[in-house]
């Protein structure tokens, strides 16, 4: 044992029991986590090749939680806080954020992730945890499949497929589409087995009799797109994210395609129409709410978020706001309904049967969220904790996105 004359004793003393007593004062818990507060986790790509979807579920949450404050920012009389991670649009990191937000940071509940290969990744995590996670916007069916803690706050792509196959078949009158599709993203691929099934189903045909493949980060989609002008289409389905599918547009008219391209919710970030121009004119997607909907409510909350962040929301932000409020209401029913539970959320450690039995009760008041009135329409889960919820098509015109229609579940 050092001597207590020993200097470098004497420099470290004072160090280490400031650091003593911090512990103390945060309640020596794992994150620094007060013994009553309400902590709840968001992960999303704040950086990486999708990093607006990360930011616009951070900013939806954000807004969800400033309007707290009419309450002094809290739940069941106790303050949230949030804890965001980054997982830089990588599965891996998705996994490695939530053990950490779980683990570390004691929260009682995730949101996220967008991209469905990410909420896939990181699902089990919360599910063998027993942690309720709510994404807002994963569409892959595959999602809630990992668990029975496991929600989303959208529909799902069996009826987005659908959605985009009727509007190819009907209004657009198309008998014969092409398909370019991510191969090595869960989401890109179930939404062109979804389509084509419609599609088909409708008397189309899928030109080529499969789809072209590509994987995400590609930034040259020259040669698939050679092969599918030979097949002369009268559209093409890109079911992919923003990021590509901008270049894809753009490549596509260089080789003087100009048939429409069609996809999903995949496209919808403020980026698109900035990677991809006027290529993307007479181009159309499916998506969760058009901003040029006249709705009061929704209008109501469009200039309240361009007060708050300075710039127009996607529908991820907007997704990402439900998913919050859907969460805070069950919060304050438990606090209604069970107290005692409620309390857990706060005081008890991730783990403990206090918190698996608080975390268990709030999963069932999520699980019978009904008729829920969103910004992104109203939301009713179903019994497999999907939303059962509207689909809107917009459409690109002269740069700017358009609503055209809508389509019900």
């Amino acid at each position: 044992m050092r001597s207590l004359r020993n200097p470098w004793f004497a420099r470290i003393a004072p160090l280490a029991a400031l650091a003593i007593a911090a512990a103390a004062l945060s309640g020596g818990c794992a994150g620094n986590k007060s013994a009553d507060e309400i902590v709840i986790g968001v992960y999303g790509s704040l950086t990486g090749n999708d990093a607006t979807f990360g930011q616009s579920t951070k900013e939806g949450v954000e807004l969800a939680v400033s309007e707290l404050q009419a309450s002094e920012g809290k739940v069941g009389g106790l303050p949230v806080r949030v804890v965001s991670e980054d997982d830089r649009g990588l599965p891996d990191e998705a996994v490695t954020v939530v053990k950490k937000l779980i683990s570390q940071d004691q929260v009682c509940a995730v949101l996220g992730e967008v991209a469905s290969t990410r909420s896939i990744a990181a699902a089990p995590v919360c599910q063998e945890s027993g942690v309720p996670m709510i994404s807002p916007s994963s569409t892959n069916p595959k999602v809630t499949q990992q668990g029975d803690f496991i929600f989303r706050m959208c529909f799902i792509d069996p009826f987005q497929g659908t959605v985009m196959a009727k509007f190819a078949a009907v209004n657009l009158k198309l008998k014969n589409v092409a398909i370019l599709e991510d191969v090595k993203n869960d989401y890109s691929v179930g939404l062109a087995q979804f389509f084509t099934e419609a599609f088909t189903s409708l008397g189309g045909s899928i030109a080529g009799g499969k789809p072209q493949a590509y994987n995400a980060g590609d930034t040259d989609f020259r040669s698939q797109l050679t092969a599918i002008k030979a097949l002369k289409p009268e559209a093409i389905y890109a079911p992919g994210y923003y990021t590509e599918v901008g270049l894809i547009a753009r490549q596509a008219r260089e080789l003087g395609i100009t048939v429409p391209l069609l996809g999903g919710d995949g496209w919808e970030s403020e980026k698109l129409l900035e990677i991809g121009g006027e290529a993307l004119n007479g181009c159309y997607y499916s998506n969760h709410f058009a901003v040029d909907n006249p709705d009061p409510k929704l209008q109501g909350w469009l200039k309240a978020y361009q007060a708050k962040f300075g710039h127009q929301p996607d529908a991820i932000g907007g997704l990402a706001y439900d998913a919050a409020r859907v969460l805070f209401q069950s919060m304050e029913q438990l606090h209604t309904q069970d107290p005692a539970a409620f309390a857990g959320l706060g005081s008890a450690k991730a783990g403990t049967p206090a918190r698996k039995d608080a975390d268990k009760k709030l999963r069932d008041i999520i699980a019978a969220t009904k008729g829920f009135v969103g910004v992104t329409g109203t939301i009713t889960l179903d019994a497999n904790r999907n939303a059962s919820k509207p689909a809107v098509v917009i459409a690109v015109k002269d740069g700017k996105k358009v609503y055209d229609t809508t389509v019900n579940p």
